[in-house]
């Protein structure tokens, strides 16, 4: 009388939601925090008391880029203009969401609280220079190239901004990033 052999086991699977669950996590945490950030922005009462003084001194500050430029500019809350241009920083322009969608990853993302707050505080000024730039080149573009404004302003440099932002968090994220956990020996 010949035996059969048992059937062998099949290997247990991992169900989706365990295998990838540092990534659901980091994920549905990124959301809530980009939701939420961009909600509170939205309120009128966050917006007028610090939002627009926020984007008031990026607008100072980008003046006087420009006026070291030799572009003798003047300032008016939002407003940069000169005789031959004016340009008003608003919501979209201000680097704002940018720098939102960089703290909602980093604050998703599994790594120590000392290296969010480093990836935090480098990120937002790096986000926030690339911005300054930007205002700067936009004014400059609508003075001598008036008629690349509106595609260098909605297409290139709003691209320009959120791309910083993204490669920033991949730079820090690569960079701090917490080790995977072990997988458990067989």
């Amino acid at each position: 009388m010949s035996r059969k052999p048992a059937p062998a086991t099949p290997p247990s699977v991992e169900p989706f939601w365990r295998r990838y669950r540092r990534e659901i996590t980091f994920l549905a945490v990124f959301l809530v925090l980009l939701g939420g950030s961009f909600t509170l922005i939205s309120v009128q009462w966050v917006n007028d008391h610090a939002i627009e003084p926020f984007t008031a001194g990026i607008a100072r500050v980008s003046g006087a880029v420009l006026d070291l430029l030799g572009q003798n500019v003047t300032m008016q809350g939002t407003i940069i203009r000169n005789p031959r241009f004016a340009v008003n920083i608003r919501n979209g322009c201000n680097g704002v969401e940018a720098m939102l969608i960089f703290l909602a990853a980093v604050l998703a993302f599994p790594a120590s609280w000392r290296s969010r707050l480093l990836g935090l505080g480098l990120g937002i000024l790096a986000i926030q220079v690339v911005n300054l730039i930007r205002v700067v080149a936009l004014f400059l573009t609508g003075i001598y190239f008036p008629r690349l404004f509106d595609t260098s302003h909605t297409v290139i440099w709003q691209t320009l901004v959120i791309l910083s932002g993204v490669l920033l968090w991949i730079f820090w994220a690569n960079r701090f990033a917490a080790p995977a956990p072990a997988e458990p020996a067989a």
